[in-house]
């Protein structure tokens, strides 16, 4: 998903996959009656986290692929008089509190094109959480989104060189196909095949974050043309067919599934597919075949399962926007499709058995 930041007005243009979870602006006072209190961002701790040891909850959760910037303007949108006065405060207060989901590690995705002029600033300000407290780690992966491979250019290109060199960089991405919008575009396959060859030619061994969408013909014959065999790959909020997941993960033994919240949408039935696939190959006991990458893709697509009621919501409000504290939710709705079927007597996956190999998974993808 994109947010397209303009170099001068800061206007934004939102790239939705589902319309009912995007953030909105409107200035009607209806409309403004149904936002709720700022306090719901901070959502209660998971009843399972509770359970674990603190060295472990706060060590658990990373979201991998989540847009700081745009959940930040999200956030500004929402709330304009807004507690929160920067960036590194509005993620420190969201992410990293005590009574709520702390995330250990995020993946922020910068795929605008041009790179967002001051990109470096706000990455270096949120490495500095990592000093404040040592329980965060933010890391980025930057390129070209295939919404905006039109406006690529070498001069651009030379810019995502650069970026690179950056010590938090942990990959290439959101790069792909996306023909959701429009039929095969040649500049999408161009711009595409150009990120890859980077990537392979650089040999920084580094992931790359594949964005696909109604492209299962081309995406995966370019991947297999332009990479190794042993590349690691997130493949971002699939929701293609489960027979393109089966085709990719059968030949990149490195490559993982990118689960958001978008599993708990009734619209959507390829994901949990693609998870009772994998869950057939695996167990609670023995979960290393369960390749999938928890992410939020904040601000859009939050689970439809969050506790609303307990955080006070009324049922005509919508969660804000989504962001890191989500991510138990969806390892949630994540473990109900694993256990569909299961009988009485045998072992049922758990929230945390999710969590748990996502995140060993997050280590072997993003090496963090």
């Amino acid at each position: 998903m994109l947010l397209r930041i303009g170099r001068a007005s800061q206007t934004a243009t939102h790239f939705r996959r589902f319309m009912t979870s995007t953030p909105t602006s409107t200035s009607s006072r209806s409309s403004k009656s149904r936002t709720p209190h700022e306090g719901v961002l901070v959502l209660p701790a998971h009843a399972e986290l509770q359970e674990l040891s603190e060295k472990e909850r706060t060590s658990l959760l990373c979201d991998t692929h989540t847009h700081v910037l745009s959940t930040w303007h999200s956030y500004k949108e929402k709330y304009p008089e807004g507690q929160y006065e920067s960036i590194r405060s509005f993620v420190q207060a969201t992410l990293q509190a005590d009574e709520g989901n702390r995330i250990a590690k995020v993946v922020d995705v910068w795929c605008e094109s041009p790179p967002v002029a001051n990109w470096r600033d706000i990455v270096d300000d949120l490495a500095k959480l990592e000093q404040q407290d040592g329980g965060f780690s933010y890391h980025f992966v930057i390129g070209c989104h295939p919404d905006v491979a039109g406006d690529y250019t070498d001069e651009i290109e030379q810019q995502y060189i650069e970026a690179h060199r950056h010590p938090r960089c942990v990959g290439w991405g959101e790069i792909g196909l996306d023909y959701y919008n429009q039929p095969a575009n040649e500049k999408q396959k161009e711009v595409l095949r150009r990120q890859l060859r980077l990537a392979v030619k650089s040999g920084a061994d580094k992931a790359i974050t594949i964005h696909t969408r109604k492209a299962d013909e081309d995406i995966l014959p370019i991947l297999k043309e332009e990479l190794p065999q042993d590349q690691r790959l997130h493949i971002h909020c699939f929701t293609d067919s489960p027979d393109l997941a089966d085709a990719i993960l059968s030949h990149f033994p490195n490559a993982f599934i990118g689960i958001t919240g978008v599993i708990s949408y009734a619209s959507n039935e390829n994901t949990p597919e693609v998870v009772r696939r994998l869950g057939a190959r695996c167990s609670p006991d023995s979960p290393t075949g369960l390749r999938i990458l928890l992410e939020t893709d904040a601000p859009y697509l939050a689970p439809a399962n969050l506790p609303t009621k307990q955080i006070g919501m009324t049922s005509k409000q919508r969660y804000p926007f989504c962001h890191g504290g989500v991510l138990p939710w969806t390892a949630e709705f994540v473990a109900g499709v694993l256990n569909e079927g299961k009988g009485l007597d045998d072992r049922r996956w758990t929230t945390v058995d999710v969590l748990r190999q996502a995140r060993e998974n997050a280590r072997a993808c993003y090496r963090i």
